[in-house]
């Protein structure tokens, strides 16, 4: 019991709040989303190229919205926004259900992708700013681990209970997003948790000024956003060219598909919390690189492999670089961040989710020239170029961290 209340008191309970409510929203939200095409087909007139339209918007509005909501955050504050962006996006998923105008459900996937990108950025930001530092890759591990726990079992459970994908799945997960958000809202009084509270740093705003001339002259930040955008090029083409390639190339290739669908989600669930306490020894930069080299192999093993036992083997290894990558690049971003701009900073990070978007454009343009091998080796070319940028901006942010520190050193003795 000790080991519990020792576990429990090491984070603040607003973030142990927040990993409770990531894995019961991914879970709601999981037996309806994934899902979406096939409700709308089912449920409106809508052509399959206007139903991609409609589910491809939400994505490519959050690239920006991540952006645009950390910057709003450090502005007016997390918990507000926090909880103004869980209500907007409990309305997109009741909107879904009473809304059939092809216009208006647009508009509701670009609000939900904005909305989604908001609480995303923001919550990440305020699990940082009550965390000490030293804990935070921890937490955003087990963040991601959260994430994948709701992934995992929702669309099971929606199944079990005969609702995935209906409109009921999607006021279920209207519903309990406006629960989580009361609750949240409730625990963020007790707790007294300001909009800018931070871990034994100043609460002091930033100023719209002040946040973009940091940000013009950040050079690590852009080389990291960069880096990461190779990355999630890499993973983003991953489920969607690999399906087609698998479906063209192999003898019952969807039914392996699904089968590396669930080793990369059990993989993520039994070697998380190991492989992240493993690994805590070692520098971020060191992580992200590690990860990157493994996606690169689980690449190659796509390219090279016949066998469905090969083609396992290389997603469980593609998906341990996942496992490394994830929580890093969060800590490695906080590590650069200022208190004040924390969540300017993530979200200048979820720009990266550009390559959710280039990743299966690009890669289906090589796989439809040159087919799967090329476009797998390519793939495992672009994330080990990752990790140069990666590399350029730690140099750049530790040769600043130096500059700073000589500079606050001359004038101490100034005024010595």
């Amino acid at each position: 019991m000790s080991k519990w209340r020792t576990a429990f008191a090491a984070y603040h309970p607003i973030v142990h709040l927040l990993m409770a409510g990531t894995v019961f929203v991914s879970l709601t939200q999981s037996m309806s989303m994934p899902f979406l095409a096939i409700y709308l087909s089912e449920t409106t007139t809508l052509t399959p190229a206007y139903i991609g339209l409609i589910i491809g918007a939400g994505p490519l509005a959050g690239t920006v919205g991540g952006f645009l909501g950390g910057i709003l955050s450090d502005l007016f504050g997390r918990q507000k926004l926090m909880l103004l962006s869980m209500l907007l996006m409990a309305a997109a998923f009741a909107g879904f259900v009473f809304l059939a105008h092809p216009l208006f459900l647009l508009l509701i996937s670009l609000l939900l992708g904005l909305a989604a990108s908001f609480y995303g950025t923001v919550s990440k930001a305020m699990m940082g700013d009550l965390t000490a530092e030293e804990k935070r890759f921890r937490v955003f591990s087990n963040r991601y681990l959260a994430i994948n726990l709701g992934v995992a079992v929702g669309p099971m459970l929606g199944a079990f209970l005969g609702i995935s994908g209906s409109g009921i799945a999607f006021m279920l997960t209207a519903c309990s997003t406006v629960l989580f958000a009361v609750v949240l809202g409730i625990a963020c009084q007790k707790y007294q948790v300001s909009a800018h509270a931070a871990a034994g740093q100043s609460a002091e705003k930033a100023s719209l000024p002040q946040i973009w001339n940091v940000l013009k002259r950040d050079v690590a930040l852009l080389a990291f956003v960069v880096g990461g955008i190779l990355l999630v090029t890499v993973h983003g083409q991953m489920s969607v060219t690999l399906s087609q390639y698998l479906r063209e190339n192999m003898a019952e290739g969807v039914a392996l598909f699904g089968v590396m669908m669930s080793a990369n989600g059990i993989t993520v669930l039994l070697l998380q919390v190991p492989l992240t306490r493993l690994v805590e020894r070692y520098s971020l930069f060191s992580r992200i690189a590690e990860g990157a080299a493994l996606m690169a192999v689980g690449e190659l093993g796509f390219a090279f492999s016949a066998t469905w036992s090969w083609f396992v083997a290389a997603m469980i290894v593609f998906t341990l670089g996942e496992i490394l990558i994830v929580p890093a690049e969060y800590a490695q971003i906080d590590q650069i961040s200022p208190a004040n701009m924390r969540g300017t900073y993530y979200g200048a990070q979820s720009v990266s989710m550009l390559g959710s978007f280039l990743g299966p454009w690009a890669g289906g343009m090589v796989l439809h020239a040159y087919g799967g091998p090329p476009m797998f080796v390519l793939m495992a070319a672009l994330a080990m170029i990752s990790v140069i940028f990666y590399g350029l901006g730690r140099r750049l942010h530790e040769k600043r961290s130096r500059q700073d520190g000589v500079q606050m050193k001359t004038v101490s003795e100034g005024r010595d």
